[in-house]
């Protein structure tokens, strides 16, 4: 297993950024490396951060402003060549059918609920690391 699992957050918001932190802690499960991360509040960012590698998962906020999660989520989806996995923070469960159209392999609603975004993430991070092996 790897030492560590790079996790991308994006949000314009800090507190929701905090609360992605707060719920993962040092790793979302005993069976994933810990988790280090790399915050990002705009889209250049984000883009950035995908072009220079590395990162597992992506986690965006579908309700960030002016770009939301979910067009960040279909623009990495066709321009990053091996897009990392992206959990999607949506703010209600009726938008789950928009991170389907946003190509997001998971989903969880805003506030960010810790058991449930853990076992999100945690999964994601072993498809990827599984991929990747």
């Amino acid at each position: 297993m790897q030492s560590t699992a790079t996790v991308l957050v994006y949000s314009d918001d800090a507190n929701t950024r905090e609360q992605v932190r707060l719920a993962t802690g040092r790793r979302p499960a005993s069976d994933v490396p810990e988790v280090q991360f790399i915050e990002c509040a705009t889209l250049p960012a984000v883009l950035k951060e995908l072009d220079r590698g590395g990162i597992d998962v992506c986690v965006l906020d579908g309700e960030a402003v002016p770009a939301g999660g979910m067009g960040v989520c279909r623009q990495i989806k066709d321009e990053i060549f091996r897009c990392p996995p992206v959990l999607l923070l949506i703010g209600r469960p009726q938008d789950a059918w928009l991170a389907t159209w946003s190509r997001a392999e998971a989903a969880v609603t805003l506030p960010v609920e810790p058991v449930e975004f853990a076992g999100a993430l945690a999964s994601l991070l072993r498809s990827r690391l599984a991929v990747g092996a």
